[in-house]
């Protein structure tokens, strides 16, 4: 039986609500990855930019951890959260530009359903600010055409300018506006009217701190970030890899529906000609460079992070906008009945699968390193370790083991990463009385990170600890306490001049 628009819109609610609370008791009950604990020591620091991304990120953990403590809750619930206006700016957006409640509602259960949104907001990255800022960006430009009022730009501006504080991917949005523009002939005259640069200048006045935050720092953000796009050789391996990838994030029936909507957008007229080039050059700008990105290094699945609003919006167009001929319309039927279950038993069977193994048979997965199970137990013994040597400081060899130690050791524990100082600029350099006498040296064993005794003259073995998830050992953990000095306790080089 097919729903009133008043029923469609009431079950979108409470299914995005419930989706929403069944992430918040995932958020609760999964340590965090090294990523989240690193960005949490941001969100301490607050500042203008860091080494790796803008600050968004650590904006919305501070929020939360103001309100929900320093736990993983706190760290991700107002992740979480985000995806309240997410769904309220696709939810607007979709009915804007296709005049359909029925596919506003459809598209706002699709994007809550995906992996991408699911887990990407459990899991809290610059990705998650990053697709609510463009789920925005969607919503004005549709106000845009919906209204013609050149005062929507800057709402437009707005929301680029969060894009970009959120992570450098929104620089994109601007040759996908440009494109738009130039590809529908009634939006052209926005190229002879001041309102599109005024926007573009509430984006720059908004991305302001992280330019001065670079300029500041040697340009060091940008420099690590934009050196992704050199191209040393070409090769086919990692361009494989991104079909798969996508189907998982965006789930399988979701992205089926998302390929339909696609393709009638580009080839009928379902929508105004300026709905479905909106939704197409977004989608297919972005795709088009990850290609060619593809050809030369790995592209991480959440880096079409951006996209996802435009995919939600393109699927709820190919289950409620197209009008198919029966066997196509089965398949979109079928999609749209199966999406919800199949997404959620996906996003269920991740959260299962990261905090146990058991999917798996215990056995390694691509989790297994980066989510921190085991750490709850592992930092007791490390801090039981530190007090019996009398050890004033630890010290570590990666950001994310550093960044686990800060988390999860007792509140005021000085820890330290002896390499890669770029990374915790923003925050305070530990005191020479912390850094003398016995310190703890963890060592995980990472390739390419030095064993203690090139940089003391005394070491001593003082415990080989292991970090389990279940059965399966992770990690193992040389523990020495080390004193005397050979030089700097703290390698005080930059990353790229370390030898």
């Amino acid at each position: 039986m097919r729903l009133t628009v008043t029923q469609a819109l009431r079950a979108t609610v409470l299914t995005v609500l419930a989706l929403v609370a069944l992430r918040l008791v995932c958020a609760a009950l999964t340590p965090l990855t090294f990523d989240e604990a690193y960005y949490w020591t941001w969100s301490k620091h607050l500042a203008g930019g860091y080494y790796d991304h803008p600050p968004m990120v650590a904006i919305v953990i501070r929020l939360g951890t103001m309100i929900a403590g320093d736990t993983e809750f706190g760290v991700r619930l107002i992740s979480v959260l985000l995806a309240l206006p997410m769904s309220f700016a696709v939810y607007r957006a979709t009915a804007l530009l296709f005049g359909s409640l029925r596919a506003a509602a459809a598209a706002t259960i699709f994007l809550n359903v995906t992996l991408m949104v699911a887990a990407g907001t459990v899991i809290v990255t610059p990705d998650a600010p990053l697709m609510v800022a463009s789920s925005f960006v969607l919503l004005y430009l549709a106000k845009v055409v919906a209204t013609g009022r050149g005062a929507w730009w800057l709402a437009v501006g707005a929301a680029v300018g969060a894009a970009l504080v959120s992570k450098y991917t929104a620089l994109f949005f601007g040759p996908a506006i440009l494109i738009w523009l130039l590809a529908v002939p009634e939006l052209r005259r926005w190229l002879r009217s001041p309102w599109p640069y005024l926007g573009g200048l509430v984006s720059l006045a908004m991305f302001s701190p992280v330019l001065i935050w670079n300029a500041d720092h040697h340009w060091v953000s940008f420099a690590k970030q934009f050196g992704r796009a050199r191209v040393d050789e070409l090769t086919l391996r990692y361009i494989v890899e991104l079909l798969p990838t996508q189907i998982v994030f965006v789930t399988p029936l979701v992205f089926v529906l998302a390929a339909m909507g696609l393709f009638a957008l580009w080839v009928r007229d379902d929508g105004t000609r300026a709905a479905r080039a909106l939704i197409n050059t977004t989608v297919w700008t972005l795709t088009a460079y990850f290609i060619w990105h593809s050809l030369h290094s790995r592209v991480e699945a959440n880096w079409f992070g951006p996209i996802y609003p435009a995919l939600a919006v393109a699927a709820a167009v190919a289950a409620d906008v197209t009008r198919w001929q029966p066997r196509s319309r089965r398949v979109a039927d079928a999609c749209r009945r199966w999406a919800v279950p199949v997404g959620v038993v996906m996003f269920v069977g991740l959260v299962v699968q990261v905090n146990t193994g058991l999917l798996s048979g215990y056995r390694r997965d691509a989790s297994v390193r980066s989510v921190g199970v085991g750490w709850r137990e592992l930092a007791p013994e490390i801090e039981a370790v530190r007090v019996k040597a009398g050890a004033r400081c630890v010290l570590a060899q990666s950001y994310g083991v550093t960044s686990w130690l800060m988390f999860y050791l007792p509140k005021g524990t000085c820890v330290v990463q002896r390499f890669e100082r770029i990374r915790w600029v923003n925050g305070p350099q530990p005191g020479a009385d912390q850094l003398s006498g016995k310190l703890l040296y963890v060592d995980d064993g990472s390739p390419g990170w030095p064993r203690a005794e090139p940089y003391f003259n005394r070491v001593e073995k003082a415990a080989s600890l292991t970090r389990k998830r279940g059965p399966l050992t992770v990690d193992t953990f040389e523990i020495d306490v080390v004193s005397d000095p050979k030089g700097d306790v703290i390698d005080p080089l930059p990353p790229d001049l370390r030898p």
